[in-house]
């Protein structure tokens, strides 16, 4: 039996119940193949709905990314609103970027009615750059409120007086994102299933699917379901049971530590509760919690195994930026596999009658896996056709063998603009000193 990876949300999490695995047969209106947050989401919409649905996961409620990311939840999609606008049109991004700030509401209602209720207080995101930026921040500023998104920029002492790093100089402030404990969610999120009278299924690995008449069946180590409709949600740990979804996809790992708690300390560096991030490719994302703890984010490769002493690089991280946390003891470090499409958008729509995907959401934030389960399950439940609004971007061929290496070598690139801007500005600054 699968049990969760050592992280802060496995270690923290108020549900420690494991749920049965498959053993026999069943039929149902759709079956979900995994647990993580879009899986979840299209299942309970549709218990909601009064549809009968089976979820099955192969590890437990989860697992994967979902269970162990950094626990933001704000609006917008990682390819941006103008490159949205260039694949699928203006009107069409739009639409995407009403539905993403949708699925944020979404995701602190189901919050509030589960008992985990979002603080008001701690609403809100600060992005910090690490170049000096106000004429462009004040241009992103205009462009984003004429769609509809309301930004601050905060001058380099606003900043420096929320963030103590000589590293920050400008930042945007959103009010809307906020944080959570996202494995208790997924786990909340089961429950409801449970109880509207769906079936959630753990350590239940999808071996096969096929077609018999009209109904989609899937075979596991103990049993079979059988569905009218069946969704595939399996994120950055997608194999090959459904070919297409794999060849569209590409593993990505990212990287996360938590703190000891220590509000002492962090006073002396982040006088902020909001979630952080900087504006780099592969930057640096974090949060203090309401129990005291620092958990930090960061770095992004296309190499699937763990580096040798994770929590030793990401400590590294944390005190280039804040060196006055040199004494903040590190609890646990841990990773986690992100589904990525080479065009850094959800890939969500319908392969064949009955057969639908809903995946590929790293870089997103928790937000999408809402915007997107919810338009799977409506248009299983009530026919609606805006899952199509994701069809510009498609199921692009992620580039077989050599497409670790490409993401690898884009990452890398990236890191080295990143790192070659930020060294101009510390001459700059070196040279105006010694003025």
């Amino acid at each position: 039996m699968s049990d969760y990876i050592d992280c802060h949300y496995a270690r923290t999490r108020a549900d420690p119940s494991q749920r049965p695995f498959l053993d026999g047969t069943i039929a149902a209106g759709t079956v979900v193949i995994g647990g993580g947050l879009a899986g979840l989401t299209v299942a309970l919409e549709l218990a909601r709905a009064g549809h009968p649905v089976v979820l099955l996961e192969g590890r437990r409620i989860g697992w994967g990314a979902s269970g162990r990311n950094g626990g933001f939840c704000g609006p917008g999609y990682a390819l941006g609103y103008d490159g949205m606008a260039r694949i699928a049109g203006p009107e069409t991004a739009r639409e995407l970027i009403t539905l993403s700030r949708e699925g944020v509401e979404y995701v602190a209602g189901n919050l509030a009615s589960f008992g985990m209720k979002v603080d008001p207080a701690r609403r809100g995101h600060i992005s910090a750059r690490r170049v000096p930026a106000r004429a462009e921040l004040a241009r992103y500023r205009d462009k984003m409120a004429a769609i509809g998104i309301e930004l601050r920029v905060q001058s380099v002492e606003e900043t420096r007086a929320l963030l103590k790093s000589r590293l920050y100089y400008e930042s945007v402030r959103e009010p809307t994102l906020f944080a959570m404990q996202p494995l208790d969610y997924a786990l909340a999120m089961a429950r409801e299933i449970e109880r509207l009278g769906g079936k959630v299924f753990e350590n239940t690995p999808a071996l096969s699917t096929g077609r018999f008449g009209a109904s989609h069946l899937v075979a596991t180590p103990r049993g079979k379901v059988s569905a009218h409709h069946l969704v595939v949600c399996t994120g950055g740990y997608t194999g090959r049971l459904v070919p297409a979804l794999r060849r569209a996809m590409l593993p990505i790992a990212t990287y996360a530590m938590a703190s000891e708690p220590n509000d002492a300390l962090l006073d002396e560096a982040i006088a902020t509760p909001l979630c952080i991030s900087d504006d780099r490719r592969a930057g640096d994302y974090y949060r203090r919690t309401s129990d005291g703890r620092l958990i930090w984010g960061g770095r992004i490769t296309a190499r699937t195994r763990d580096p040798n002493d994770l929590a030793a690089l990401l400590r590294r991280d944390m005190m280039e930026v804040y060196p006055q946390l040199g004494a903040l003891k590190i609890e646990c470090a841990w990773s986690g596999l992100m589904a990525y499409a080479r065009h850094y958008m959800p890939q969500v729509g319908r392969l064949q009658e009955g057969l639908w995907y809903c995946t590929a959401f790293g870089g997103h934030g928790l937000n999408t896996t809402a915007a997107a389960g919810r338009l799977i399950a409506a248009a299983i439940a009530e026919g609606d056709d805006r899952y199509h609004l994701f069809a510009p971007f498609g199921l692009a061929w992620n580039g077989g063998p050599f497409g670790p290496a490409a993401a690898q070598l884009t990452y890398w690139r990236m890191q080295l603009q990143d790192w070659w801007a930020e060294r101009g500005v510390a001459q700059k600054m070196t040279g105006t000193a010694s003025n």
